[in-house]
């Protein structure tokens, strides 16, 4: 029996990028995105949640990546190979270097845009105009751990979903 996508719902999930790793926030981000927190996911359907992330020019690298790592593209014209610094596309592009980590968290099946076209939503700075859709009383996603810790799960912490709705919340099973 499969899903049918009829009762499909679509939750808007708030993430604060104010000091926090670029790739783990993208790793934290992208399962969300696919809809693979939800017990109706499908791999061949787009039923993933909408995330919309503030504070996208405060993001933080480790090391020295901000000027070590490169991003290179191609324009199509011979001698067209063009590369900047990560640090020259926050000043130029401040969400476009999540928006890229992101990207490259995803598979590149023909679903992969339409998850970052239609569902994810970057600003520069604490405003959003998506006051509307988020639940009143929404709380950030939490800090990805850097530890593995026993009741983290996709940063949802004890509910997948908003509370009353038709999935049943998450419990962490405590052995001892």
């Amino acid at each position: 029996m499969s899903f049918q996508g009829r009762i499909l719902q679509r939750a808007w999930h708030l993430v604060d990028a104010k000091d926090q790793t670029v790739g783990r926030l993208a790793a934290q981000i992208a399962p969300i995105l696919k809809g693979k927190h939800k017990p109706t996911y499908r791999p061949n359907g787009d039923c993933g949640d909408v995330v919309v992330i503030v504070n996208a020019e405060k993001v933080h690298f480790s090391g020295k990546k901000w000027k070590d790592k490169l991003y290179r593209w191609h324009t199509g014209y011979p001698g067209g190979l063009k590369q900047r610094r990560a640090e020259e596309i926050l000043i130029k592009k401040p969400g476009d270097i999540l928006r890229k980590a992101i990207l490259g968290m995803l598979k590149r099946t023909r679903l992969r845009e339409s998850y970052i076209k239609n569902h994810l939503k970057i600003y520069v700075g604490p405003n959003h105009p998506h006051e509307a859709q988020l639940p009143a009383g929404v709380e950030t996603l939490p800090k990805h751990p850097r530890a593995n810790m026993k009741d983290f799960r996709f940063g949802f912490g004890q509910h997948y979903s908003s509370p009353g709705s038709y999935q049943i919340p998450f419990s962490p099973v405590n052995k001892t």
